[in-house]
Parts: C-alpha cells; sequence; structure tokens
C-alpha cells in the first residue's frame, strides 16, 4: 500500500515538470542547399584555345583560370585538327597529341576535344559552364566579319579575363625554329634521319654536309691555334708573330676549301640539271614515238 503511494507521487511530480522546447532553425530560402553548413559546389571555369606545341605560357594561362575561385572546376576545350585548319592554319602537333598534353597539365580537371571556335549558350548549358576564362585580345570568330569569339560570353557578364605571358608563344617557337633551320637539319642528319624524312633535295643536303665538315674543321683549327700558342709560350718565342703566322696560313686554307666545296656543289647541280634534261628529251622522243605509232 505505502509503496502504491509513493508510486503515484512520483508520476504526479514527473507529470508536472514542464516539457524541453524544440529548438528553432532558421532556413535561408535563397540558399541553393537546404544545410547552411553543406559545401558549396565548384564555380565551373571553361578555357579554350588550340594548345599547339603546349607551353608554360599555356600552363600559367590555366593556372589563373584555375585559381579564378578558391574552389573551381576547370574545364579545357581543344579544337580539331580540322577546325583550326580551316580558321586558323596547320598546326605542328595532331589533335590527340594536344589533348594528351592537356590531360597532363596539373591544373586541368576535364578536357572537352573538338571544341567548338565559337562559344553559344547552348554549349554553355550542355556543360554547365559558370564562366570563360581567357586572355582580353579579341579573336575573329567564324562569321567573317571580325567579331570577337567571346562577344557572347562578354555580354551575358561570363567573361574572366586572364593574362598572357610575354616571350613565349607557338609562333615564336616556330620562328625560332625556321631562323636556325639548317642547323636543325644538320642536327638531324648526323642523328641518322635521311633527306627524305626531312623533306630536304639532294643538293640541300650535300650542301648542308659540306657545311657541317666546315664547322668541324674550323673547330679543330681552333684547337691547333691555341696548341701553337702555348707551345709558343713554352719555346719562349714571340707568340703573336706565331700566331699570325698560323692565322695566314689556316685562313688561306680555309679560302682554298670553301671555294673547291662550292666548285663541287656548281658541279652537283650541273649534273643534276643535265640528268633531268636528258629524262626530259627521253620522255618527248618516247611521247613522239608513240603518236607516229598511233597514226
Amino acid at each position: 500500500m505505502k509503496q502504491a503511494e509513493e508510486n503515484s507521487a512520483a508520476a504526479a511530480g514527473a507529470a508536472q515538470e514542464p516539457p524541453t522546447p524544440t529548438p528553432t532553425v532558421w532556413y535561408d530560402p535563397m540558399s541553393p542547399t537546404s544545410s547552411p553548413t553543406a559545401p558549396r559546389p565548384p564555380v565551373r571555369v571553361y578555357a579554350d584555345g588550340i594548345y599547339d606545341l603546349f607551353h608554360f605560357g599555356h600552363a600559367r594561362a590555366l593556372e589563373q583560370a584555375k585559381k579564378s575561385f578558391p574552389n573551381t572546376y576547370l574545364l579545357v576545350g581543344c579544337c580539331s585538327d580540322e577546325v583550326t585548319n580551316w580558321y586558323k592554319g596547320k598546326t605542328v602537333m595532331t589533335e590527340e597529341e594536344r589533348y594528351e598534353s592537356l590531360r597532363h597539365c596539373k591544373w586541368v580537371d576535364e578536357v572537352i576535344p573538338d571544341a567548338p571556335w565559337v562559344i553559344d549558350e547552348e554549349f554553355l548549358d550542355k556543360h554547365r559552364i559558370d564562366y570563360v576564362a581567357h586572355d582580353a585580345l579579341p579573336y575573329a570568330d567564324a562569321s567573317g566579319a571580325a567579331n570577337d569569339v567571346y562577344d557572347f560570353v562578354k555580354s551575358i557578364g561570363k567573361f574572366k579575363e586572364t593574362k598572357r605571358t610575354d616571350g613565349i608563344s607557338t609562333s615564336d617557337i616556330i620562328m625560332r625554329i625556321l631562323k636556325d633551320y639548317n642547323q636543325y637539319i644538320m642536327r638531324n642528319l648526323t642523328r641518322g634521319y635521311s633527306r627524305k624524312d626531312l623533306g630536304v633535295s639532294y643538293v640541300k643536303e650535300k650542301q648542308l654536309r659540306v657545311n657541317m665538315g666546315i664547322s668541324k674543321l674550323k673547330e679543330k683549327v681552333k684547337e691547333h691555334q691555341e696548341k701553337i700558342h702555348s707551345a709558343a709560350k713554352i719555346a719562349g718565342s714571340n707568340p703573336v708573330e706565331w700566331m699570325e703566322n698560323a692565322d695566314r696560313c689556316i685562313v688561306g686554307f680555309l679560302e682554298k676549301f670553301e671555294e673547291g666545296c662550292h666548285m663541287m656543289e656548281t658541279a652537283i647541280k650541273d649534273r643534276i640539271q643535265e640528268g633531268l634534261k636528258r629524262r626530259s628529251k627521253s620522255e618527248s622522243e618516247l611521247n613522239l614515238s608513240g603518236s607516229d605509232s598511233d597514226s
């Protein structure tokens, strides 16, 4: 009886305690996520180009694009060979080589092959692109009216400017190669490439090999000059007189040698021209004999 009364009193006391209130959670109706602490999705930034002979100027531009926002997903579009050849000109690297070069750049999250020359709203929507990053220089679109390919992106406020790196570009690299063309041809000939591999004529190959021989000869002459100078010092003779006499002999020899090389080059050209004339004459005679037999 006493135990029952105690249980009833405890139950009555518990019923009289006020309930714990549930905390109110406020939500921002403009927030894209239901929780204020949820991580925001990365900003999708797009950069495009040809990326031929991929160099550090390209890499720095992509680095700027990647660092446009604290959390960026960088998509890089690369135009195909067909599009590039049509609008800009021939590339050194194939499209697959250019795509693969971009995939190995640490700033790139995704490569989009066969990228369009002009970016439109449909392309932005398809890849969910938030911003387009490129340098501010205008690039002609496909209309032929010299309109900027980035006009649309700039007009809707989705353009992020990057800075070009001075002193380096694909055109600069190609110009360096063309400037020292003979040296690169000579280097590759010594490495085992044939003149056909390099697209060099027979006469040009012989001329380059002669020049290569002259260069090697000059290096050896210089070594001998230094030896003569050292020997003159040891013998106690006048080194200036030794050097002058040696230089006169060497210069005279080189002049005769280069003259002989020039004569040899001329003779080779004459023989080739004679051969071409004989071949042309033979073909003409064959054509004439064929015409006579037909008649």
